[in-house]
């Protein structure tokens, strides 16, 4: 069997956020599962991409159409052995050939661009796939195109999905460009359109064989709450299903992890974590002795962070609490000037990294004593599997997949999180008030961090079930 996977992001390639390490963790799993995956994605001009140029290999050229513009593209082959699975970059001469992922004024010409791309090259692919699936709206026209584009009848019988990572971006558009789609029937139209615009997400949940999302819980949650697309998630229930993402445990390894400045395992926990725990708080000029929580994340609402300048300055101003905070992310730019503010004022007890680094977060991760993630919307959740690895407790919000993967501490001896509910500036430090009482418990603290080790959050489980939907729909199309 051999699946196709089509995202924007691809981990270490190219990475924004958790979509980067699904599609770059989901592959090689299936791999070594004895199927045959693959990736197709944009080509950024970054710094993975310029480092490995020898290493691409040219395997098809063409133009497209868009509207009136005419643009060159290249399909680039990544070989398998650099990532353990094939990777396809689509180079498409001034769209795609840039450093970031997103953000750019003609980001509608350039994923829209990059999806008729992905569809003339599976007509041209010599072993046609058994199965593609598509991540995000990003991707969200191809079972559409696949399906009723003129030029793209060939892939018509071949099962489609579409995975949520998070409905909140949709990709919507207006009809005055819907001269850059192909050529298709316009009876269909209405499979684009979501209340008067064209919508790639919602396309793509209409037209794909299946919808899925990256938690059980995620999936009746966007019934009720998804942007717009309650409506159309509600009447495609049949065909829609909740599969937990998992952790990469080959990048995800403490013992291993070559970012950290300790390695440690299971009987090494409590002096690996501790060397790192130094190590952040000579560097952000913290106590050592205190206890240590940490957020890592974008700057932006879903995530609660509007909320941390005044969490912060509760906890450390008014109510001059024993704990240390440090903050890792980059966002919204208010948010970030409030914490470089607080930054200048409170010493000794906050510090603040504005920007992301990816060694940095591993460390944070092996070093820091707690994980605050008080996110409004959490589809999945990466970051506190993350940090359950590494023997981090988590301080999480109920929401999304937090809420399939954390259990309060409170709920007996299965218990090793805090959950906060809901999430406002008062809930939020009550959870960081349990954490510190937690902390001082030492004897429990330290058992419920080797009982956070030996929960198993991989991506096995996850990817076995991915095949058994493939297969399923395999033995449809035939």
């Amino acid at each position: 069997m051999q699946i196709i996977h089509i995202s924007a992001e691809c981990f270490p390639i190219a990475k924004v956020g958790g979509l980067a390490d699904v599609v770059g963790a989901l592959p090689k799993y299936q791999e070594t599962s004895g199927i045959s995956s693959k990736v197709i994605m944009p080509f950024y001009e970054n710094k993975f991409t310029i480092q490995h140029l020898e290493e691409l290999e040219s395997t098809f050229i063409g133009e497209i159409n868009l509207g009136e513009k005419l643009y060159n593209y290249k399909v680039l082959k990544l070989p398998k052995q650099v990532l353990g699975f094939e990777v396809f970059l689509i180079k498409i001469e001034n769209l795609t050939d840039r450093p970031n992922v997103y953000g750019y004024p003609d980001d509608v010409e350039r994923f829209t661009a990059f999806q008729k791309i992905v569809c003339d090259f599976l007509v041209n692919f010599k072993e046609k796939p058994n199965v593609v699936h598509c991540h995000d709206h990003h991707t969200g026209f191809i079972p559409f195109f696949m399906s009723y584009s003129m030029a793209h009848k060939k892939l018509q019988h071949i099962p489609s999905i579409i995975t949520i990572h998070n409905a909140q971006y949709q990709g919507d558009f207006s009809y005055d460009k819907m001269y850059y789609l192909p050529d298709f029937n316009i009876e269909n139209a209405g499979l684009i359109d979501w209340y008067g615009r064209i919508n790639p997400l919602a396309t793509g949940i209409k037209c794909a064989w299946k919808v899925t999302t990256v938690s059980s819980n995620y999936l009746g949650e966007l019934q009720k709450v998804a942007n717009g697309l309650e409506g159309l998630l509600r009447s495609e229930k049949a065909k829609s299903i909740g599969i937990l993402n998992g952790v990469d445990s080959q990048v995800w390894n403490p013992s291993t992890d070559s970012m950290l400045k300790f390695n440690f395992n299971k009987k090494t926990i409590n002096k690996g974590r501790q060397g790192n725990k130094e190590w952040l708080c000579n560097k952000f000029n913290l106590d050592p002795k205190l206890p240590l929580i940490a957020f890592i994340g974008r700057f932006v609402y879903e995530k609660g962070s509007d909320l941390l300048s005044e969490v912060v300055s509760q906890v450390l101003e008014k109510e001059n609490k024993e704990v240390n905070l440090l903050l890792l992310g980059s966002g919204n730019p208010e948010t970030e000037n409030q914490l470089r503010e607080l930054q200048n004022r409170i010493q000794g007890k906050f510090n603040t990294f504005i920007g992301y680094d990816e060694e940095l977060s591993h460390i944070i991760y092996g070093g820091a004593d707690f994980l605050l993630m008080p996110s409004r919307v959490e589809p999945c959740g990466l970051n506190q599997m993350y940090a359950m690895r590494y023997g981090m407790l988590p301080i999480v919000s109920n929401t999304g997949g937090l809420k399939d993967t954390v259990i309060d501490i409170d709920q007996g001896e299965e218990g090793f999180g805090i959950v906060l509910n809901p999430v406002n500036v008062h809930e939020i430090c009550f959870a960081i008030q349990r954490a510190i009482d937690v902390y001082a418990n030492k004897a429990f603290f330290k058992a419920k961090r080797k009982q956070l080790m030996n929960i198993e959050h991989s991506w096995d489980k996850s990817a076995q079930e991915y095949i058994k939907m493939y297969q399923s729909l395999v033995n449809i199309a035939q």
